[in-house]
């Protein structure tokens, strides 16, 4: 009896080869373009040194922030973000770098030296009331707050801060964002059960309630990432100023706008 030939792989079989190898291409590509961003030249020490802390590249590819697409920066203070969102979205992309007046005076102008000389041509700043976005609806593909959202819920007795509507806030924000759009929430975290008792005293806010407080305003949780964690963070402490400076514990996540 002749030797069997052994048979050729199924057209299925090959497909899936080849479907599995593009998508690991796919990943490369994008795991680049992160890391990229965090690695151009000519970011400045300051921001060098905050990545460490920050792990920026690990945050934005969570998010999947694209080249192309329009997003907007919110409370960016100095644009630290607004930096490397600029070299992911390229020059078909568009970031908005947007400040109230109050980040505009605690950033001290630092983003007018991030954007001298046109070295960000598709970064365009603005000054905004944060509860009457100058923007058209679903007009954005993505809108980033980064550590500010418990700033919405912050009462200053010194008025150096506006008292806000959080309710109008966030519906502001949903309303510029794309239905399927993106929103990247990065905040340090109060102790659990805190909802937003501790966004004026110690800069913090509550994970359940922060997610919560999104998926009520029209947000459907995608995913979570526990790169910013810090266990040893007894959440007690103030968090932009003292010993816990670039040590707390913070929750990062995403949602898509539905």
């Amino acid at each position: 009896m002749p030797a069997l030939k052994p048979r050729a792989p199924g057209i299925w079989f090959i497909a899936a080869l080849l479907s599995s190898a593009a998508l690991a291409g796919g990943s490369a590509l994008a795991a680049d373009l992160y890391s990229d961003a965090v690695a151009q030249p000519g970011r400045t020490a300051a921001d060098l040194k905050r990545d460490a802390i920050d792990h920026p590249a690990e945050v934005l590819r969570l998010a999947g922030i694209k080249p192309g697409m329009r997003v907007a920066d919110f409370l960016a203070g100095n644009g630290y973000y607004s930096e490397m969102l600029s070299h992911i979205v390229g020059p078909s992309g568009h970031v908005l770098l947007l400040n109230n007046e109050a980040y505009e005076k605690w950033s001290g102008k630092r983003w007018q030296d991030r954007l001298k000389d046109n070295r960000l041509p598709n970064v365009e700043h603005r000054t905004i009331d944060v509860e009457r976005l100058d923007l058209p609806d679903h007009s954005l593909d993505a809108v980033l707050l980064i550590k500010v959202y418990h700033d919405v819920y912050w009462v200053d007795k010194d008025h150096e801060w506006p008292k806000m509507d959080p309710n109008t806030v966030l519906n502001e924000v949903a309303r510029v964002l794309k239905p399927g759009g993106t929103l990247l929430l990065v905040d340090h975290s109060a102790k659990a059960g805190t909802g937003s008792a501790d966004a004026g005293t110690l800069h913090r806010i509550d994970e359940a309630y922060a997610r919560a407080d999104f998926e009520k305003h029209g947000f459907s949780f995608v995913t979570n990432s526990d790169v910013l964690r810090r266990p040893d963070d007894p959440r007690d402490a103030l968090t932009y100023e003292g010993p816990m400076v670039g040590k707390t514990d913070r929750f990062v996540m995403v949602f898509h706008k539905q």
